[in-house]
């Protein structure tokens, strides 16, 4: 059992109390943020279970990367909504941890998870012929399987070390979630190992998946431009290009908070940065990967229409 020496019980996440005149309007727009992405994420999870022809490799990447976000907003969402309404920004030092433990695995998994989905669509649009031999039922539970277990597995190092460290009286952290450098910042001991180890962890996590997608999309692009057709040529390049915005802001967001020094980066961009990646691809994803997806659309109004017809008898 892995014990720290600390005199905190509790830290205080000072969030965004240099806005205190408009936490109420902070609290609208991250409520609304939530709900969006919770109802987005979870109605897509649930098209691709239920429905029999969305049973395909890529929307079964896509359900997991909607239940992925779905859990990582839970995570963040809730607390940040309670801050802001009721202006009890404290949170026990264990649930801390845990919050941080369970953001960092969700961010790993989906970094493992985008990649795998670009190499997915690379195969499909490049590889055709080979597509449905390799990209069998079990390659892809596999697939996402190891996405998971690698980003829960291998994150589980660094808070175990990190209850190694001396916290001491000072605990109010300038940020609105238990985020990893600012709980660094609040301990007394020689942090200068655990923010090696954090840039060689964020490497590992953001820069080979981010290259690897890069990669796969340069050749789908390639495979693009040789559409004949001017109008699927347009239609294929703005939905690879949506989906290129969203995984670059993703990883490059990420690469800024973790990856360059803290004494290059301010702290607002940090906050800001970090918004990047907690609010926007969570709240993004099911627009972009899914319902600008004919046969979603197709699968949401045959559901939208059974779930009327059924209310008219209940």
């Amino acid at each position: 059992m892995f014990k720290n020496q600390t005199t905190v019980t509790e830290f205080i996440l000072l969030g965004f109390g240099e806005f205190y005149k408009v936490q109420k309007l902070l609290f609208l727009t991250f409520l609304m943020v939530y709900v969006v992405t919770i109802t987005g994420n979870i109605l897509i999870f649930l098209l691709v279970v239920f429905e029999q022809h969305l049973h395909s490799p890529m929307y079964f990447f896509l359900a997991n990367l909607s239940f992925l976000e779905a859990c990582c907003s839970s995570n963040i969402f809730p607390r940040v909504l309670s801050a802001l309404l009721t202006e009890d920004r404290r949170i026990s030092f264990h649930s801390c941890f845990l919050q941080w433990y369970l953001f960092a695995s969700l961010e790993a998994a989906e970094c493992c998870l985008l990649c795998v989905m670009s190499y997915d669509r690379y195969l499909a649009i490049c590889k055709p012929l080979y597509y449905v031999t390799l990209m069998k039922t079990s390659t892809c539970i596999h697939l996402a399987a190891v996405s998971w277990i690698i980003g829960f597995v291998t994150v589980i190092i660094i808070p175990a070390l990190m209850l190694q460290l001396t916290f001491c009286s000072h605990n109010e952290m300038d940020h609105y979630f238990c985020d990893y450098f600012p709980l660094l910042k609040l301990s007394c001991s020689d942090t200068h190992l655990m923010e090696t180890v954090a840039y060689f962890v964020a490497f590992v996590f953001t820069a080979p998946p981010f290259l690897l997608t890069l990669t796969s999309y340069a050749y789908i692009i390639a495979a693009i431009m040789k559409i004949p057709s001017t109008t699927g040529r347009q239609k294929a390049f703005s939905t690879c290009s949506s989906h290129l915005v969203v995984v670059s802001m993703f990883y490059g967001s990420l690469m800024i908070v973790y990856m360059i020094p803290n004494t290059m980066v301010k702290r607002n961009m940090q906050k800001f940065s970090s918004l990047l990646y907690t609010v926007l691809p969570p709240l993004a994803n099911p627009f972009v990967y899914s319902l600008r997806n004919k046969e979603v659309k197709e699968a949401l109004k045959k559901n939208i229409g059974r779930f009327i017809f059924l209310t008219k008898y209940i």
